[in-house]
């Protein structure tokens, strides 16, 4: 290899001096990188730069920055680079690399779970990949199900996961002597149920169909239906069916201050069945926070903000009846809350626990002496297994898109 100077005639300190006062902007043009690594590591070595004194390292150096036209940082690295590993260039070549963990498919997959569950939280994505290969023993998750969730938002910001996956009015307060206006207390008990309404909006002066939410705060067994109006007529028989497709025994049923809800009629069908009615309080919004939550996340996610008209309800009930209320309950994890407390007694939510409402009834003591008559641990058990998570968020999905179609097209 040629090198295009020839400095051979500088043979000590003094030599590189009288080279610095006398010459400006001499480099070594037309030389390539390692053409100069080389003629800076001939440089240290014939000059025994590494034992110089600090007043004859100071010209070296500058003569090899004046030459090469290396800046003071990268000499001063070639340098480190020549007394930790006997030579120059080395640093590029050790990089650390880590090794990929995660691959195209786990990605695929990733998309895949999040297209049919319609993307769920990090936590509740990762019990599905757990569940899914625990449960369901589909080896293609295996990778996924210890994947962190911090991760698992990596992964979601990635190129191949973005080419595949698919990414309210308040009520006015009225004094009526129905209800008790009080939180419930479940003391760790299901069958007090969170009970919300939510419409599908108007559209030339037409209501659309009015969604009925009832979810149980100890286990979030959730229970959805739909109806054309909230008058007697048409709620009062709904509310009869969904509170009996409950597995178990209910004893609380709250709601807000809306007047669908805190009736006589209602009033007096609770206290046929012996069921206790309480009501929020005011100026306390977290009294019916998780159904009002679980509007947002479940109905909204699912059936969207567009207007339905209301002799759609059938239907829609139907669709309620048949896929979304058992995926919910046997399929969709759900978060549960532990209670913090840190050193100034401030108490904080954490999300740890992630579990179907299915399994988090199964985790209750003695959960079976909570269930109605007729209903058994046998038959809820054969209910969960004979599908996987995906699976069945598939078949929903495939009835909520026939759904769609027939109100579109009609």
């Amino acid at each position: 290899m040629t090198i295009v100077m020839n400095d051979s005639c500088i043979e000590d300190i003094a030599g590189i001096k009288r080279f610095l006062k006398g010459s400006r902007g001499i480099k070594l043009n037309g030389v390539d990188q390692d053409e100069k690594y080389q003629w800076v590591a001939g440089v240290l070595r014939r000059f025994t730069y590494l034992e110089l004194r600090k007043k004859d390292k100071t010209p070296v150096k500058k003569y090899m920055m004046r030459v090469s036209g290396f800046s003071d940082a990268q000499m001063g690295r070639l340098i480190a680079d020549q007394r930790r590993y006997g030579r120059i260039g080395l640093r590029a070549g050790t990089r650390h690399s880590f090794a990929r963990t995660y691959t195209k498919q786990d990605i695929d997959l990733l998309a895949e779970t999040d297209n049919l569950h319609e993307r769920l939280s990090g936590p509740a994505t990762k019990k599905l990949f757990q569940r899914a290969c625990g449960v369901y023993g589909d080896v293609r998750f295996e990778r996924l199900k210890g994947i962190s969730v911090a991760h698992l938002y990596n992964l979601r910001g990635s190129k191949p996961y973005k080419l595949r996956c698919v990414i309210i009015a308040k009520t006015r307060p009225t004094k009526v002597n129905i209800g008790i206006r009080r939180k419930p207390r479940p003391c760790g008990r299901p069958g007090y149920l969170r009970v919300d309404t939510v419409h599908q909006g108007d559209r030339d002066k037409a209501k659309g169909v009015y969604h009925i939410n009832i979810i149980d705060e100890v286990t979030q067994w959730e229970i959805i239906g739909a109806v054309e109006g909230i008058s007697e007529h048409f709620l009062k028989p709904l509310l009869k069916i969904l509170l009996a497709l409950f597995p178990f025994e209910i004893f609380g049923f709250h709601s807000d201050n809306g007047g669908e809800y805190v009736n006589d009629k209602v009033a007096c069908m609770l206290n046929k069945l012996l069921i206790e009615q309480t009501k929020s309080r005011s100026r306390r919004t977290n009294d019916n926070a998780l159904v009002e939550g679980k509007n947002g996340s479940i109905i909204r996610k699912q059936m969207g903000y567009a207007h339905i008209p209301c002799r759609y309800a059938v239907q829609v009930n139907a669709f309620y009846r048949d896929h979304l209320n058992e995926y919910l309950n046997f399929h969709r994890p759900c978060g549960f809350a532990t209670t913090e407390v840190d050193k100034r007694g401030k108490e904080k939510k954490v999300y740890k626990t992630w579990q179907t409402p299915y399994e988090r009834l199964q985790s209750l003591e003695g959960w079976e002496q909570y269930l109605k008559e007729g209903v058994t641990a046998q038959a809820l058990k054969a209910i969960a297994s004979r599908r996987s998570d995906n699976d069945y968020a598939r078949l929903m999905r495939e009835a909520r898109n026939k759904l769609f179609a027939l109100i579109c097209r009609k």
